[in-house]
């Protein structure tokens, strides 16, 4: 869309503005919506093949996987796609001084595990890629399943310190305490660990 101003060009930048805003509603919504079953969720840690080559599984668990999931969907806006340099980019962005020895090689190889798993093509005749919508969605499940309720409740499970209460504790408050350590005792007695 650069230089292009000509009265002739104008309806081919419309055109090319319009897919781009489609483009941009389409990823919102697919961001907005995400979704992964549970089936997605089991076999992405497993291993794969595209075409002959076996690839191994995506650990989300892994911060380098985790930095290349969270640009893929940063790059999703991308009006013609995105080639693998552009991914190592987003991944120094996202990693800091903990991704600087991330290469476009490096990235090729993490793209082709999210390919095997169908959740980035490659655009033909090029060597660009983009997201597919359901894998959008995945890929921002996984994302806000990991950062916004399984590391929040792990640091509360960590939690070794009781909290001291409610400083003025009403008659429910009490209740709650009190059920929580019969609860405590039912466990012990019973061997489950709570």
């Amino acid at each position: 869309m650069g230089g292009r101003r000509s009265l002739p060009e104008f309806p081919q930048l419309v055109a090319d503005l319009k897919a781009l805003l489609e483009r941009f509603v389409d990823a919102l919504s697919c961001v907005d919506q995400c979704f992964i079953g549970g089936e997605m969720l089991d076999q992405l840690p497993v291993a794969s093949h595209v075409g002959q080559t076996r690839v191994a599984g995506i650990d989300i668990q892994n911060p380098r996987i985790r930095w290349v999931a969270e640009a893929l969907v940063a790059l999703a806006l991308a009006p013609r796609g995105f080639m693998t340099s552009d991914l190592a980019e987003q991944v120094h962005r996202l990693g800091g001084a903990a991704a600087s020895s991330y290469t476009a090689r490096r990235a090729a190889y993490d793209l082709k595990k999210f390919r095997a798993k169908h959740l980035v093509r490659r655009i033909d005749g090029t060597r660009r890629y983009e997201p597919l919508a359901s894998g959008l969605k995945t890929l921002a499940a996984v994302i806000t399943l990991r950062d916004q309720v399984i590391k929040p409740l792990l640091a509360a499970a960590e939690q070794t310190v009781p909290s001291r209460g409610p400083q003025h504790p009403t008659a429910l408050d009490r209740r709650y305490a009190a059920l929580r350590t019969e609860m405590h005792g039912l466990f012990h007695e019973l061997g489950i660990a709570a």
